[in-house]
């Protein structure tokens, strides 16, 4: 903002004495009338119980002193722009940092989930919920979409967590049958089967075929083996599934969790 828009302010301002002086005595604060405007500032009262008089009797005083002129509305302009630059700047700071900080969480929560799911793979399950609340320390609003961390809680035998943080999951994204049959999983494991299936998750379409009937599959009767506690079945079914093409090759995290469940079962692959 430069002299000549300060100066155009103050003779916008100047269409009503009253408002000029009265604007100027409020942007003034005190301080900066003070300053600028000595003689007038003298001339009113001010007491520690009062410490600003009514802006009609500032106005008067100024009225009253010659020293109030347009060089003192330029000054004062420019104090108050200036002021007002700083405050903007203290602000505009405070908020590049909040949204900095605010990346940087989300940064560290994303590595975190990362390793986490790069120690599940390798077999280390407590290592990988330790990753996964280091995720949820840095970033709290990761809690619901970290479906990860609910395989690690079921491997490590905490099925009643295991089954909060699948129905969590469900809640932001009700059309994931994988997240609604973990729940089952988990739930069965602690309530049986019976009273799993009772309150089994309500999904929407899955657009995945094969994750249809999969839901279709556990909704009506079945993982069935591994739900239902009928270990030889759910061996053999697991170990044909690790020794697939797609088991051996795709990478896949999924595929790879079945070999973590062979593991974790001590089965041999």
């Amino acid at each position: 903002m430069s002299l000549l828009s300060v100066w155009s302010l103050s003779k916008c301002l100047q269409s009503s004495s009253y408002l000029y002086k009265t604007v100027l005595a409020f942007l003034g604060s005190g301080r900066l009338l003070r300053l600028v405007f000595p003689r007038a500032w003298s001339s009113v009262t001010l007491r520690s119980s009062n410490p600003l008089p009514p802006l009609v009797k500032v106005s008067s005083a100024f009225s009253r002193d010659r020293s109030f002129n347009r060089r003192h509305v330029v000054v004062a302009g420019v104090s108050i722009f200036w002021a007002s630059v700083g405050t903007v700047a203290v602000a505009a700071a405070s908020m590049s940092a909040s949204m900095l900080s605010g990346s940087n969480s989300v940064r560290k929560a994303s590595l975190f989930v990362k390793r986490g799911m790069q120690l599940l793979v390798q077999g280390n399950v407590e290592a990988s919920l330790t990753m996964f609340e280091n995720a949820l320390l840095s970033d709290p609003r990761q809690k619901p979409y970290l479906w990860q961390r609910g395989l690690s809680l079921y491997y490590a035998n905490r099925f009643a967590e295991g089954a909060v943080q699948f129905r969590e999951d469900v809640a932001v994204n009700p059309n994931d049958t994988e997240e609604s049959i973990w729940c089952f999983i988990c739930e069965a494991r602690v309530q049986g089967v019976e009273n799993a299936r009772k309150q089994f998750l309500e999904v929407g379409q899955d657009r995945r075929p094969v994750m249809q009937k999969a839901y279709k599959l556990f909704k009506d009767g079945g993982l069935y083996h591994e739900a239902e506690g009928n270990a030889e079945d759910a061996k053999s079914a697991i170990l044909a599934a690790c020794r697939t093409p797609y088991g051996l090759r795709s990478g896949d995290y999924m595929a790879s969790l079945a070999k973590v469940h062979c593991k974790c079962r001590g089965w041999e692959l």
